[in-house]
């Protein structure tokens, strides 16, 4: 007979964590192990396990939808799992749980609790983020391990770690889809992965970082050849960086906050001066003042902005200043947000073939990255933007922009459904943020500014969770009571134009999820497209809506988010299948 103790908590610590505690009590009596449940919720804990019930356990089962404090069970084994398979099927959820004890027992884990510092980062500093932190911290408690994680992103960064906090962790992990300066980690067992793992598995994350960590900016030891230690530095620098994305959303993600505060300034600006207050008949007036702000610098930074953080992204700081310049020189020579990528890729790599191949003597290595490298990258990159890069990529950009202007009927209807696709297709991910860039960059541009794209991404972009939110209230037998309960959160971020709002109901059914969606979204692009709508702002939601002139051609826009909300909430019930309700037998007489 095995000693189980459990927690169970769902977000009302109502329904969900009273059936899942009387499940978990009856498979183990149906199974003849002594159990107790602890239940916590909004209500309080109840039946609060004491320090002894949880030393005298052989395993611990947390049933939960909401976070759960496992600090307590340090060094037990642990088992989670949400509400529904313990009411479901407690006996399942035990026999899983007990066979992880011997699970545990064989991986081979240290048997020490490790101090466990992390760092998780994502374009926007939103959704990804803060769930890949959580499932890190998740999975460390779950192993007997304590973490704190920091969250970094356009927000800022949250729990932010101390120098006594680097300096006492035996471990770091670096969980990101952007670049993240490792510098004060030198000398830290380091490991690093994407968000993906860590919201995936963090517990599974934890264990290969334990295994595979090496030593951040600190020599190999002695025991390598010096071949062998070659080869793990280039193997350590291949992890650090995970390709073309990686760099490209370093520099949206620092992007981001130019684009935003520049387009809303804008947007003010418009509804205080009318359309054409960039006119000279209007200069000196406030309208015309925070068009200044918000076009002349805001919008002018964001090419630099972007071409010197994905320089950063590859070549570190010393790629900054050569891939700024050459943002610069884009904006200049009119290639715009094309060149602008262009001269980031081109400062990063550049940089980093002189940085790898410049030999230097130790007493002046330290003039290198301030000096040398800026200097030469600088010089590179900017001659090859005036003289070989430059006009063929403004020739692009010049083609791209007739052709958008010339749609008309069906190709406006196709860009806009490619569009809502990708909006929906991966809610905040790669291809999600491809559209939303491609649309920023057209707004943005300095000299012939295109606002089609921009209204159908945004309108795209909210319909996931709107459509969801809609479902989840109209057809309840087809979502958990978790599910309809974040109904209402779910609302709110899709009129705010947060469609990472949509992740988890879109996680627990992908297959049947995420192509509504993307017959929502798709449908709403097509329609903004098709009737001419522009959106001058580059984020915002409906709270930029009521703004003047911020929306050409508003009534059809609104239209078209309604018809895709609806058609996403249509397409749901066609695709979701009831969930199954299991009612309890009826004695016969």
């Amino acid at each position: 007979m095995a000693k189980i103790v459990a927690v169970t908590s769902c977000p009302t610590g109502i329904a969900h964590t009273i059936m899942a505690a009387e499940g978990l009590e009856q498979a183990a009596k149906k199974l003849g192990h002594e159990i107790q449940v602890e239940t916590q919720g909004s209500v309080g804990a109840r039946n609060t396990l004491s320090d002894e019930t949880i030393a005298a356990a052989d395993v611990v089962i947390i049933a939960a939808d909401t976070r759960v404090d496992t600090a307590r069970f340090l060094g037990k084994p642990l088992h989670e799992t949400a509400t529904e398979p313990a009411i479901r099927d407690g006996v399942r959820v035990i026999e899983t749980a007990l066979a992880s004890v011997g699970a545990v027992s064989a991986a081979a884990l240290p048997t020490s609790h490790l101090k466990i510092v992390g760092i998780t980062s994502c374009p926007t500093g939103i959704a990804h983020t803060f769930m890949a932190a959580e499932g890190l911290e998740q999975g460390a408690a779950s192993l007997g391990h304590a973490a704190k994680i920091e969250t970094q992103g356009s927000v800022g960064a949250k729990n932010t770690l101390t120098a006594e906090d680097i300096a006492a962790a035996d471990l770091v992990i670096i969980a990101a889809d952007t670049q993240v300066d490792k510098t004060r980690f030198a000398g830290k067992r380091l490991y690093e992965a994407s968000t993906k793992a860590a919201i995936h598995d963090g517990a599974a994350l934890v264990r290969k970082a334990i295994s595979e960590a090496t030593v951040a900016g600190a020599a190999t030891t002695a025991k390598l050849t010096p071949e062998q230690q070659l080869q793990q530095v280039k193997a350590q620098q291949a992890a650090a960086r995970t390709g073309v994305y990686k760099h490209l959303m370093t520099g949206v993600s620092y992007m981001l906050p130019f684009v935003v505060a520049g387009g809303l300034l804008i947007a003010i600006s418009f509804a205080l001066g009318g359309i054409n207050v960039y006119d000279d008949a209007h200069k000196g007036t406030l309208g015309w003042t925070l068009f200044q702000i918000g076009a002349k610098s805001g919008f002018a930074l964001m090419v630099p902005i972007l071409a010197g953080f994905i320089a950063y992204s590859i070549a570190d700081r010393p790629g900054i200043a050569p891939g700024m310049i050459g943002g610069m020189i884009a904006g200049a020579i009119g290639s715009g947000f094309l060149g602008g990528i262009a001269a980031g890729f081109l400062a990063g790599y550049v940089v980093k073939f002189l940085s790898d191949n410049i030999p230097m003597p130790r007493t002046l290595a330290g003039l290198k990255p301030v000096l040398i490298l800026p200097l030469l990258g600088t010089t590179i990159v900017g001659l090859l933007m005036y003289y070989v890069v430059g006009e063929p990529v403004a020739a692009v950009l010049g083609a791209i922009t007739q052709w958008l202007k010339g749609m008309q009927g069906t190709n406006a209807a196709f860009l806009g459904l490619l569009l809502g696709s990708m909006m929906a297709f991966d809610m905040g991910g790669p291809v999600n943020k491809a559209a939303y860039a491609f649309a920023t960059g057209l707004i943005t541009s300095q000299t012939d500014p295109i606002y089609g794209p921009m209204a159908a991404v945004m309108a795209a972009g909210m319909t996931p969770p709107l459509g969801l939110a809609l479902a989840a209230l109209l057809f309840k037998d087809r979502f958990s009571l978790d599910e309809r309960e974040a109904a209402g959160a779910t609302a709110a971020l899709g009129i705010s134009f947060i469609t990472e709002g949509a992740i988890p109901y879109a996680a627990k059914d992908p297959l049947r999820v995420i192509p509504a969606l993307m017959i929502g979204s798709a449908l709403t692009g097509a329609i903004s497209m098709v009737f001419g709508c522009e959106l001058k702002v580059p984020h915002g939601g409906v709270f930029v809506l009521p703004i003047p002139n911020a929306v050409v051609n508003l009534m059809p826009y609104l239209i078209a988010i309604v018809v895709g909300t609806v058609a996403t909430t249509a397409a749901l019930f066609f695709l979701k299948k009831p969930l199954e309700v299991k009612t309890p037998a009826i004695a016969a007489h």
